[in-house]
């Protein structure tokens, strides 16, 4: 079983150029201003994926509780919507934790939150879909 760890938003995490949204764009019930601010310089694809391979995620920044930006080595984007939302997830003093059978990371796994100081797990979440983000020129 391979246990994978990586910080969440704030955590020495590249920074990503942010746009303002246009009204309407990118913008769901549940997301949040800044989830939308950093998603407006991509548009969505349509092209999902179920899993990834561990090996080709590089980065997992959580924009909000609910909508998650995935990297990967090659610099291909997804957009994951987690399940219920992670509480703390893109909170700067936390970081995500996994334990998943095989190398690939797949919707349905359940990722945990937790607390950098005291170790305690803040929330936890279901992956959702992985859909590729194309960059707006």
């Amino acid at each position: 079983m391979l246990r994978f760890l990586f910080p969440a938003a704030g955590a020495g995490l590249a920074a990503l150029t942010l746009q303002a949204c246009a009204p309407g764009e990118m913008m769901e019930p549940d997301m949040s201003a800044e989830a939308a601010q950093t998603l407006a310089a991509y548009a969505l694809t349509g092209e999902t994926q179920s899993c990834l391979s561990t090996i080709r995620i590089d980065e997992i920044k959580p924009l909000d509780e609910r909508h998650w930006l995935v990297e990967t080595v090659n610099g291909d984007m997804y957009l994951n919507r987690v399940s219920r939302g992670c509480s703390g997830a893109d909170r700067s003093f936390t970081y995500l934790q996994y334990e998943i059978p095989t190398g690939r990371l797949c919707r349905g796994e359940i990722i945990r939150v937790i607390d950098n100081g005291s170790n305690m797990v803040q929330g936890s979440c279901g992956l959702g879909e992985y859909e590729r983000l194309s960059p707006i020129e």
